[in-house]
């Protein structure tokens, strides 16, 4: 990726070249926290000067979401559209600004277990008639996903999760490398061995799919109150009873965890230790380049996590730095961006002509399974938690909120059984990996 000789910085932001591959990174802009989509205003908690003559708009609900992401917005809209409008979702920032903003807004139905294939496919159907649903374009792209296989040890894998798929409806296929080449003819496919494909996969604007769900949510009722953190969670006798803010407290029988990376430290305000814990991963979008179509599908190198897709007029890519451990470190790593790059420019060259525009960093929010927590966690009565979706939750929020509304509402998910994801499950040993993972 050559470089343009010129370098162009968003005001306030961080700027930098480096070599990779043979080749001088173009120009990298790092937008400065207040101006990053996701970062969120961090508030100390015994400071509530910053909410002077402010209150809370309802002192009781029948239940509170803590957290206004993808998850937090789709549940208060499901448990709206059943009737349950006494809801009030609390946000430390901004709606939509933390983990889900910083997402790559990928959706798709290869997994490897059945209950993230049912949640994907629900949820797929849903993404496709969003705008007739609730009047917002999410710039939904159905071109599919195109996984690479390089390890010959992952071929019975993905054949096993294929004929899973297969069955539970997915239009999935297996392709040789001559069938990868037709859908993209870009690749270096000197040791590829085949793949999958998917043409209803693809990927949509996770800003506007939450905006989309939070103002249905509010024109049914629903009251959703930003920059206002939880700084504490009430425990009496067993079952939580609230939560208390900056701005008050509101009194409420259910509360239900959605704060993404931080939903540990959330929980740990009931006394409970739910086992979610941030990973950075950090993204990168190319200045506008016509060297490939808009067409491509998402196009992902399975052993590496190394992932490419169309966006506005460029690409975006990144890749998983496995060997990184958990970290609240939101800042691009400048030596994984040249590794990133390096591998880029090796499974696709034409990419060696492309330039960086921006690259962010956020979080994917890892369990032990690679599998979310969903539903009561026991103790206390009346706390739940809906996270730890280890970057598969955006794609999955329209079912994930049909589900916890079902299970408040009717005491168990009808729509997709989620029982093997109870938050109970590490406790009793019972783990449900996942894995396609990217």
């Amino acid at each position: 990726m050559p470089g343009k000789g010129r370098a162009s910085t968003a005001p306030g932001g961080l700027r930098w070249f480096g070599a990779a591959a043979g080749a001088i990174i173009g120009v990298v802009e790092v937008p400065a926290p207040s101006t990053l989509a996701g970062t969120s205003r961090r508030l100390d908690l015994g400071d509530s000067g910053a909410f002077a003559g402010s209150v809370v708009v309802r002192t009781t609900a029948e239940a509170v979401i803590v957290g206004a992401g993808i998850m937090g917005c789709a549940i208060a809209h499901a448990l709206a559209e059943r009737g349950l409008t006494d809801v009030v979702v609390l946000e430390r920032d901004a709606i939509g600004r933390g983990a889900t903003a910083d997402a790559a807004g990928g959706i798709r139905q290869q997994f490897s277990t059945e209950t993230n294939v049912r949640l994907a496919t629900y949820s797929v159907r849903v993404w496709e008639t969003f705008a007739e649903r609730f009047g917002v374009d999410i710039g939904l792209r159905q071109q599919g996903y195109l996984f690479l296989l390089t390890d010959p040890a992952e071929e019975p894998v993905f054949r096993r999760n294929l004929a899973l798929q297969q069955g539970l409806g997915v239009p999935a296929r297996w392709v040789t490398p001559a069938e990868i080449a037709e859908l993209n003819p870009f690749i270096e496919l000197d040791d590829v061995l085949g793949g999958t494909f998917c043409p209803e996969d693809g990927w949509a604007d996770t800003s506007a799919a939450t905006m989309g769900f939070a103002q249905a949510a509010r024109r049914l009722g629903v009251a959703i109150e930003e920059e206002t953190p939880v700084t504490g969670i009430g425990v009496e006798a067993g079952r939580v009873w609230g939560v208390s803010t900056p701005r008050g407290e509101i009194a409420a029988p259910t509360v239900i965890l959605c704060a993404g990376p931080q939903t540990r430290q959330v929980g740990a305000m009931a006394g409970v230790d739910l086992p979610i814990d941030p990973y950075r991963r950090m993204s990168f979008i190319t200045e506008p380049f016509d060297r490939l179509p808009p067409s491509l599908p998402m196009t992902i190198e399975f052993t590496t996590g190394l992932y490419v897709h169309p966006e506005s007029r460029g690409f975006l890519f990144g890749m998983a730095n496995r060997a990184e451990p958990s970290t609240f470190d939101k800042t691009v790593d400048e030596g994984w961006m040249l590794t990133t790059v390096e591998a880029l420019v090796a499974r696709v060259p034409a990419f060696e002509e492309a330039s960086v525009m921006r690259g962010w960093a956020g979080f994917y929010e890892i369990t032990p399974d690679d599998n979310p927590l969903l539903g009561d966690v026991g103790e206390p009565a009346g706390l739940l938690v809906a996270a730890g979706f280890s970057g598969h939750g955006f794609m999955q929020g329209p079912a994930i909120g049909t589900c916890i509304a079902e299970l408040i509402c009717d005491g168990a998910a009808k729509t997709v059984d989620i029982a093997p994801f109870r938050p109970t499950r590490f406790a009793e040993g019972a783990l449900a990996q996942e894995h396609n993972v990217i």
